[in-house]
């Protein structure tokens, strides 16, 4: 039910450590908030045309997605947290990267030929 889409105009980018950074999102999304990792999702896309402020230096947009409710504690320290990641991995500086946070009605999400309300 977790869901973190990672969105970046970077390119070229190595297999193992995008695989090890979404390895690192999953396990810090679950954590977040409090919820089994069996069930969150990653997925990672690269060298989309994108700009910000005007230019097109490497930016990230992000869009973090769970069934119920998130608070501003839990969002202000997944949005620290999550664009630290970002930063180390991709060397995006933190003030390129966006992050949109939803919260979901479980009827609104479906998995395993249902859905979670």
């Amino acid at each position: 039910m977790p869901l973190i889409q990672v969105k970046t105009s970077i390119s070229q980018l190595n297999k193992s450590d995008v695989e090890m950074l979404l390895k690192s999102l999953s396990s810090a999304l679950a954590q977040h908030l409090g919820k089994p990792e069996s069930y969150v999702m990653t997925a990672f896309e690269s060298d989309i045309s994108m700009t910000f402020a005007g230019t097109t230096d490497p930016v990230c947009y992000m869009e973090i997605k769970s069934i119920g409710t998130m608070q501003p504690n839990q969002t202000k320290a997944m949005s620290q947290d999550f664009c630290q990641k970002i930063n180390q991995t991709l060397g995006i500086p933190m003030d390129r990267i966006y992050i949109e946070f939803a919260d979901a009605k479980g009827f609104m999400w479906g998995w395993n030929s249902s859905t979670f309300g």
